[in-house]
């Protein structure tokens, strides 16, 4: 029994320092990310004006050959032309600018945030090992986890291929906040579960809700550079001139369109996994407390996450609220998702208060 104990702390012991490692690590590729953009070069605000121009409609073209005494005519060729107003621009050259210097501290950087993750989820796990459960007990462990995963989906959308390199710096600078506050104030020693978390449940709700809150993550980031992308792009087709700061870091970035389509894909494909989310949790209600709903606040602020994300999806589907409309409510939603996690947590009386911060 004692050597287990033994065994238990320096494994804890072992967690913290992993944690505290893959810190030092991150804030590395942060600096590097912040090299990548300042020593890539910019792109110019002519190619990104012409594609601003507008257009004429689409038109059919058919070439005419003749062959001996008979015309041959080709398959007609369509060109598809944007129609007048509206913008075709496309993708900017990433943070690297396209250039060798920005695209070596790029890749430098991608290096350091797969190491940081690599010693990160090595911490994840000694913490599971020491405590002999799911290292998703209290609000430490779910931020440690939580940081994990989203940088695991970020890893896993480069390895896919995806040009997702511009989440890279927003995504560090964010995970770095996240396990400061961790350590700071959440940090709590690690302990055995009461009796209504000691469930299976807790593998299948928790986990699902961190893979969830993470890619909603990735979502919101998007979603908030599509803002500000779309505004840019509104900017230079209404003739105005933003500034060098704006030029050299909103000319990077993937086109609004692009940021759109990719902040609405990764929300509408895990939307089905957060409902599943909420109906395991209201079975594990069941399971430990007798009910399957009872109004309590992570119960009622998961419903309104819920909801918002399905205004989002119906927005998206609906006239006149596609776009920057529909980008407000998607942002609102994780906000609602933030709240639900440090805000009901931390300031409201709840059920779900017993596990600790």
């Amino acid at each position: 029994m004692i050597l287990a104990a033994t065994t238990n702390e320096s494994l804890a012991r072992m967690s913290d320092l992993l944690i505290y490692s893959s810190m030092a690590v991150y804030t590395l590729a942060f600096f590097a990310h912040i090299a990548e953009w300042v020593l890539g070069s910019r792109s110019k605000v002519g190619r990104t004006a012409a594609a601003l121009t507008p257009r004429a409609a689409a038109t059919v073209t058919v070439q005419v050959k003749q062959a001996g005494g008979t015309a041959v005519l080709d398959k007609p060729k369509v060109v598809t032309r944007a129609a007048a107003g509206s913008r075709d621009v496309p993708d900017g050259p990433g943070a690297a600018g396209g250039t060798v210097k920005g695209d070596l501290y790029g890749r430098i950087a991608v290096s350091l945030t797969v190491l940081a993750f690599l010693v990160e989820a090595s911490g994840v796990v000694s913490r599971a090992l020491a405590v002999q459960r799911a290292p998703w007990g209290n609000m430490y462990e779910f931020s440690t986890t939580f940081s994990t995963v989203a940088v695991g989906a970020y890893l896993a959308f480069l390895v896919a291929g995806k040009n997702v390199r511009w989440i890279g710096l927003p995504l560090v600078t964010t995970v770095l906040l996240d396990l400061g506050m961790a350590t700071t104030w959440l940090k709590t020693p690690s302990d055995q579960l009461v009796p209504a978390l000691d469930s299976y449940w807790l593998w299948i709700h928790v986990s699902t809700a961190i893979f969830c809150g993470a890619v909603f993550y990735l979502g919101a980031v998007a979603t908030l550079l599509y803002l500000f992308r779309d505004s840019y792009e509104n900017k230079l087709a209404t003739g105005g001139n933003p500034g060098a700061f704006a030029r050299s870091v909103m000319e990077r970035l993937p086109s609004a369109a692009s940021l759109d389509k990719f902040s609405y894909r990764v929300n509408a494909a895990v939307f089905p996994l957060w409902t599943f989310t909420i109906i395991a949790g209201a079975i594990w209600a069941g399971d430990a407390w007798g009910r399957y709903w009872g109004w309590d606040a992570k119960e009622v602020w998961s419903f309104i996450t819920w909801v918002g994300y399905a205004a989002y999806l119906h927005a998206r589907a609906t006239a006149g609220w596609k776009g920057r409309k529909a980008a407000y409510i998607a942002l609102i939603a994780f906000a609602c998702f933030l709240f639900n996690y440090y805000g009901v947590n931390i300031f409201v009386s709840s059920k779900h208060s017993y596990a600790g911060v």
